[in-house]
């Protein structure tokens, strides 16, 4: 499966986060699009809809295991996805900033 570590994103990397609803608003990266893995499949669309064109996907949910499962889709179905290795808890404990809807800080679930 295709990975990347998060040492190795750019601040506009295209971010899909795949968490669910409770730990997307204790903390997210800021600017990533929120599809829970256990909506993904109905809320598909959106993502088609907000990933660049041509541009890859970057799936990310705690620790890897969910975004593996969403990337592997993903894929299937012809997308360049890739999974962010590691999750949440590898972005903040590399110091990336992890952000409430209201700005705030926040924590990983």
């Amino acid at each position: 499966m295709p990975t990347v570590e998060v040492a190795d994103l750019k601040d506009d990397d295209f971010l899909l986060d795949v968490r669910e609803d409770d730990e997307w608003q204790a903390g997210h990266a800021e600017g990533a699009l929120h599809i829970p893995i256990s909506d993904f499949v109905a809320r598909y669309g959106e993502l088609t809809e907000a990933a660049p064109q041509d541009g890859r996907v970057h799936v990310i949910c705690r620790s890897g295991g969910r975004s593996a499962q969403v990337t592997n889709y993903l894929v299937q179905q012809g997308i360049d996805a890739v999974n962010v290795d590691g999750g949440m808890q590898v972005w903040a404990a590399a110091g990336r900033p992890v952000v409430t809807d209201e700005g705030r800080p926040g924590h990983v679930l």
